[in-house]
């Protein structure tokens, strides 16, 4: 059985669309991965495609998406990838809630700056997402 992740970001349109990815990309069918927002964008930033496109995992066929109706879903686990998405995330009744801190790269000004906030996002999420992966695998032996 795939361990169920849910990463919740403010706009769903760029770290945890990213993180959705890295996950799917890595995880394969260990892992059942949605991403959502507390305020969805209408689409996913541009620079979030073009940084993951870079690093071969194709994230542009990903649509935002409001978190509502993911609330009353099984999860292991949600992941909050921005204070406000912990401070406006329910309890999902058996998951267990982890929260990485990342600023938005999106709010970044300058182009050149925004696509290294990007690289900077991309390169945080896939350290923590490969230990996550470990450790998650380690206490869902049934998802290996």
């Amino acid at each position: 059985m795939a361990i169920r992740v849910l990463f919740l970001c403010t706009g769903n349109s760029a770290r945890s669309q990213m993180a959705e990815g890295l996950l799917r990309h890595h995880g394969g069918a260990r892992f059942e991965v949605q991403s959502a927002g507390t305020s969805p964008r209408p689409k996913i930033h541009p620079v979030a495609i073009r940084t993951m496109a870079e690093h071969d995992i194709d994230i542009s066929r990903q649509m935002p998406k409001d978190f509502k109706p993911f609330v009353g879903q099984p999860f292991d686990y949600v992941i909050t990838l921005c204070d406000d998405a912990r401070e406006l995330c329910p309890a999902i009744p058996g998951s267990e809630t982890i929260h990485w801190s990342f600023a938005d790269p999106a709010s970044v000004v300058g182009e050149r700056a925004q696509l290294l906030a990007f690289h900077e996002v991309y390169r945080g999420l896939k350290r923590r997402i490969e230990l996550f992966m470990t450790v998650a695998e380690k206490a869902h032996p049934a998802a290996g």
